[in-house]
């Protein structure tokens, strides 16, 4: 039996070179699984990490029973880690969050009261502490994924989300997939939640994302939404923890 289907809520946390991260990440997630409101496990997904992540998250699980993992055997990309953890995932709904802590996992309580109403729920980062580069080009490529889906997201790079499983799992998997979520639940005639939620600055560990993959990589990737099934992503899991 998949370990996953015992709890109500599964939080995904795609990883790439996040050994730095990773002991406050466990800290922060035990603490949020040990009182959340609903019955709660982690799943970690390694994204082909060249650092020490993996070993960290193999130590994590072995001390945490609500803990699991996938580890891949070369790195995908965020989209791609993200769909691993859905398809793998069979919790009644799933959550979503970045390894890097801008967002807490606390705040899944304020999106936790939705779940039975929307098929999304996602936040709003509220007082962002990014670079002015950042937020600018974060706003810029806002509007114009706006434009070409009319998902009506405000911040759709909000890495704190809960989804329906039953719809993530029909999510196709494309580059960029991460940035369409709310428009690829629309187009299943799902329901979204905005929800407003904290933004911290990151501590430890580098941001994986540049100019390129701020704004000109969801400009291209607005073209890929239209045209999502040439940019299909194929991953192979090495290893993981699931099933016992």
């Amino acid at each position: 039996m998949n370990k996953t289907s015992s709890y109500e809520f599964c939080i995904i946390i795609p990883i790439y070179n996040e050994e730095d991260n990773m002991l406050r990440l466990e800290k922060e997630l035990y603490n949020y699984v040990n009182n959340s409101s609903v019955s709660t496990c982690v799943l970690f997904v390694d994204d082909g990490s060249k650092d020490n992540s993996r070993s960290l998250i193999k130590e994590i699980a072995s001390r945490n029973k609500s803990f699991y993992y996938l580890i891949f055997d070369k790195n995908v990309g965020l989209s791609g880690a993200l769909k691993a953890g859905i398809d793998a995932a069979n919790s009644t709904y799933i959550g979503y969050i970045d390894a890097d802590l801008q967002t807490t996992p606390k705040d899944f309580e304020k999106l936790l009261p939705f779940r039975y109403d929307y098929d999304l729920v996602t936040g709003i980062r509220i007082g962002r502490k990014d670079s002015l580069g950042k937020k600018i080009s974060s706003k810029i490529a806002n509007g114009f994924r706006r434009i070409m889906t009319k998902d009506g997201a405000i911040d759709t790079g909000c890495p704190l989300k809960i989804i329906r499983t039953d719809y993530a799992k029909r999510i196709p998997l494309f580059k960029g997939m991460h940035r369409f979520l709310p428009a690829l639940i629309l187009l299943q005639e799902g329901k979204i939640k905005q929800i407003p939620v904290n933004h911290y600055e990151r501590i430890a560990g580098k941001s994986k994302f540049n100019v390129w993959n701020r704004l000109i990589g969801p400009f291209v990737d607005c073209f890929a939404y239209r045209w999502m099934k040439k940019r299909y992503i194929n991953y192979r899991i090495e290893s993981d923890n699931l099933n016992g």
